[in-house]
């Protein structure tokens, strides 16, 4: 969302990083530390530091492991990372320990179902606080710093690599492979879910629409207010000469584009295809921070 106005932007931009964390310590509260479920990450190693030191809260444990992790940010991304990330961290971390002290959550009878509500919380949480260019450190700040390097690779599957690694550590500490093994289940809906949040708004449809009449089509769609490109190609059993017309356009317009389109040509070829991201007018655009 491009809010012009500083002042709202910071209110819009604080405000989605407040609630992101609110879902992070309830996702955490309710489904993984009754369940003895790892989150993975700074919050899953503090997990493992809790275990062996009791005395040491969890919150407070994944701020201080976060530090070193923070001063490379920095170094890399600038202060804003470092205010907004640190805000994040910091109320996260507070919202976490407070809820479970006012209030402590029950193991479910189904494990199965807190990997999955667990997993869809965390990463709508951790989706969120991306968007807007924060995070609460640990796995998702080392997911940001190593997308310099591995552009190729989303930030859902980074994150996924990383927790996968610490979920390890934390069945050999609790000596529970099933707990490990749902916590794997949950970082990957995670991923999903995080993945969903961060490329959602990117996603979209490309559809190769091959007719008769494709100038007719080609109007229609401009008319529509969709970008298309002509395209020359020729028939591999005709030898005739086609102009093919392609179209990126959001999942929601499908129905009505198909539509359009058959009305003009009901004997059209249309191919549809995903298109994981899409940059340009009417989508997203590149900046170099982008995930």
């Amino acid at each position: 969302m491009k809010i012009k106005n500083p002042a709202l932007r910071w209110l819009y931009e604080y405000g989605v990083i407040t609630l992101g964390c609110a879902i992070y310590a309830l996702s955490f509260n309710w489904f993984f530390q009754p369940n003895n479920i790892s989150m993975g990450g700074f919050t899953g190693i503090a997990q493992i530091v809790n275990h062996y030191l009791p005395v040491l809260p969890i919150g407070i444990m994944s701020i201080v492991l976060n530090i070193p992790l923070f001063y490379i940010g920095v170094r890399k991304q600038g202060v804003k990372l470092l205010i907004s990330s640190l805000y994040a961290m910091s109320v996260g971390s507070l919202m976490l320990d407070g809820l479970a002290a006012i209030h402590t959550f029950t193991p479910m009878d189904e494990p199965l179902l807190a990997c999955i509500y667990g997993g869809v919380l965390l990463g709508v949480s951790m989706g969120l606080m991306l968007t807007v260019g924060a995070t609460t450190g640990g796995t998702e700040l080392a997911a940001r710093l190593l997308k310099y390097k591995l552009r190729n690779l989303s930030i859902g599957r980074l994150c996924l690599g990383i927790d996968v690694t610490v979920i390890c550590l934390y069945a050999l500490t609790f000596r529970s492979v099933n707990n490990a093994l749902y916590g794997i289940v949950a970082m990957y809906i995670s991923s999903l879910a995080m993945d969903t949040v961060v490329y959602g708004s990117l996603n979209a449809k490309i559809a190769y629409i091959i007719s008769a009449r494709s100038g007719e089509v080609a109007q229609r769609l401009l008319g529509m207010d969709l970008g298309i490109t002509l395209l020359d190609g020729r028939g591999g059993f005709s030898g005739d000469r086609k102009q093919v017309v392609l179209c990126a356009f959001k999942r929601s317009q499908f129905a009505v584009i198909k539509a359009a389109i058959t009305t003009i040509d009901p004997n059209a070829f249309i191919i549809v295809c995903e298109a994981h991201e899409v940059l340009g007018e009417g989508f997203g655009e590149y900046t170099p921070d982008s995930l």
